[in-house]
């Protein structure tokens, strides 16, 4: 078995690090897209260089690993993207100052191992396309699988404020940093302080129940969420209160931290297959929370199916007594996937 507080240790590091280069390029957006002519640009050298950073500092603190990235380095290896991958390389340099294009390019290709082991490493290196893009929110979601479960996580939200209060639709000096090892709880990071215990209470029968959602509706059925929020207030004592939009697996640490009540993913198209790194990170911090997290029809997420989910439809994720009703309301209410 791995040394998971080793693993955390070095998950931690690297997604702290990537969390500040990839704030670095959002603060200079216009100037990015000066240099690379394209609009989305940004997005993309963030990408590359946060999945860059990630690889390093595993590779430093662990030797050889494997690791199932969402980029490769082909795009930046193409002769019309030469500028991307001068700005790629800048902003690493932000993190090592001795790193070269080539370097980097090697860097990248590390996240192209496979899911074929024991264990395995898988990240997202920007979580939140649009949400980045916007100035608003995104996390970095790394995450170590062993036969097809998530034991480490770590996931920055560098725009994610730790005070309820404080809006979500512009960024927060400090941002946060959120941590899990399966069986040992889940803890939140702020600036350079310890980790404070993540931990998520249960609703009372009478509670307002308040769901966390994506900002772009395209992500998740909002007709068939509307209907199950009906059904549990037409069948309980619980009231719906107003929902909280952000981008990104920041959902998953709101609703693990108690700001929202649920995060509901569903299908919006056939066939639609959710990628382990857009949820190993997340579900397992809110799971080490007190959540449950589970598809659509309770069942447990398979993350040994390979790059896919591809024995699970959509997401619930809430507090055990919420979970329990929107698993109900799903049933009563035949919703399917799409």
């Amino acid at each position: 078995m791995a040394d998971y507080a080793r693993l955390l240790e070095a998950a931690q590091e690297a997604v702290v690090l990537s969390s500040g280069v990839c704030r670095q390029v959002q603060a200079a957006l216009d100037e990015v897209r000066a240099i690379t002519k394209d609009d989305k640009s940004p997005v993309t050298v963030a990408d590359f260089a946060s999945q860059a950073v990630v690889a390093r500092v595993l590779r430093d603190r662990l030797g050889e690993v494997i690791l199932v990235g969402e980029e490769d380095s082909k795009f930046l290896r193409e002769p019309d993207h030469g500028a991307h991958l001068e700005a790629v390389t800048a902003a690493v340099r932000e993190v090592y100052d001795d790193v070269d294009s080539d370097e980097v390019l090697g860097l990248i290709d590390i996240g192209a191992g496979d899911t074929h082991h024991a264990g395995f490493w898988t990240l997202d290196p920007i979580d939140g396309t649009k949400g980045f893009l916007r100035g608003q929110q995104y996390a970095i979601a790394l995450a170590y699988i062993e036969r097809g479960t998530p034991v480490v996580g770590a996931m920055g939200c560098p725009n994610l404020p730790a005070a309820f209060g404080k809006a979500l639709d512009t960024p927060d000096p400090e941002g946060t940093v959120y941590i899990a090892i399966k069986g040992d709880g889940a803890g939140q990071i702020v600036g350079t302080g310890d980790p404070t215990t993540v931990r998520r209470n249960d609703l009372e029968a009478s509670d307002a129940i308040g769901v966390c959602g994506s900002v772009e509706t395209a992500h998740t059925n909002m007709s068939d969420e509307d209907r199950i929020l009906q059904h549990i207030v037409a069948n309980t004592d619980h009231a719906v209160r107003e929902p909280v939009r952000l981008d990104s697996q920041c959902k998953y640490a709101v609703t693990a931290r108690g700001q929202a009540d649920a995060y509901l993913r569903l299908p919006t198209r056939p066939g639609y297959v959710e990628r382990i790194w857009d949820h190993a990170a997340g579900a397992l911090i809110a799971s080490e929370s007190g959540c449950a997290v589970t598809d659509i029809f309770g069942n447990a997420l398979d993350f040994g199916q390979g790059r896919g989910l591809e024995k699970n439809k959509g997401i619930v994720c809430a507090p055990p007594r919420v979970h329990g009703l929107m698993i109900g309301a799903i049933e009563a209410l035949g919703i399917q996937p799409a």
